[in-house]
């Protein structure tokens, strides 16, 4: 198997978590090897008929887990940018980046969640349009361009980020969706999927890794110019049932030999990077897969 970087998402809503548990978590996934981790950027899930539930908001918890961390990259699954105006969102990117010593990947999307935007007073409605106008303004803030932007949803007047970032992130797009591939393809570094959207198996990925090829063709670049990142719903030591999954899919066994399988089939299709979403999610899965990982790497 060639080199193939494995991250770890971190707790998002499967149970309520604290400051001191997530510190412990990511310092474990640094010491067994683990090569990044992630934390999803929602406010609040709500009639879905589970209880209500939200995490902690993914930025503040991506600045103080780049100030505790030294090697691991480290990013949001993925950032919506109707939440943030996209000049200032470029900024705390561009600070977090600073922090981590140049470990972020700016992970982005357009966000899903309806629920989120209608309670915290943030428009839903053209999403996809919001998003082509606010990545435009992100990447060209990061890339050390001065901006002048006036859009339909979005408007800056000369901004420029100072201190000048010392590099631009890497820039994943989050979305499988026609037109949002169409944005992001021409200029995005890496592409990432959720488990469900490929039916975490490696048939389904191969389906979807198709579509995104054409993406890149029709972008005017090779297929293999954008990295691909792929999801794995992992199920450790047969799983909590914390996460609900749609009905006819399967979570990977957490063993050694059913991940390296799954692992290496990801590799040989191209993947670049896959990210182990466990259930459950705690200290002691985030070891026990580490362990397993290194023993696929030996």
């Amino acid at each position: 198997m060639a080199r193939l970087r494995v991250g770890i998402q971190l707790p998002e809503v499967e149970r309520e978590v604290r400051w001191p548990e997530y510190v412990a978590m990511a310092r474990a996934a640094e010491a067994v090897g683990f090569d990044s981790i992630w934390i999803g950027d929602h406010y609040l899930y709500r009639g879905d008929g589970r209880p209500e539930r939200g995490p902690w908001e993914a930025w503040t918890m991506l600045a103080a887990l780049a100030a505790v961390t030294e090697r691991v990259r480290l990013g949001p699954l993925v950032a919506c940018l109707a939440f943030h105006e996209p000049a200032v969102l470029a900024k705390m990117a561009a600070s977090i980046d600073e922090i981590s010593g140049g470990r972020l990947v700016l992970g982005v999307g357009a966000g899903w969640n309806k629920a989120e935007f209608r309670a915290f007073g943030i428009p839903y409605d053209h999403r996809v349009a919001r998003f082509e106008e606010s990545y435009e303004i992100v990447r060209r803030l990061l890339d050390g361009e001065r901006v002048t932007f006036h859009g339909t949803y979005a408007h800056v007047d000369d901004a420029v980020l100072l201190p000048r970032p010392e590099r631009r992130p890497t820039l994943m797009i989050g979305s499988s969706g026609k037109r949002m591939l169409a944005i992001a393809s021409p200029t995005a570094d890496a592409w990432n999927t959720w488990f469900d959207e490929y039916g975490n198996t490696l048939d389904g990925y191969a389906l979807l890794r198709d579509r995104i090829d054409d993406a890149c063709v029709a972008a005017g670049r090779e297929p293999g110019d954008v990295e691909r990142s792929v999801c794995v719903l992992v199920a450790v030591d047969g799983g909590a049932g914390a996460r609900a999954i749609p009905p006819g899919m399967h979570a990977i066994d957490g063993s050694p030999s059913a991940l390296g399988d799954h692992l290496r089939g990801l590799s040989d299709l191209g993947v670049g990077e896959v990210i182990l979403v466990a259930d459950p999610i705690d200290e002691r899965a985030v070891r026990a897969l580490g362990e397993a990982v290194g023993s696929v790497r030996a």
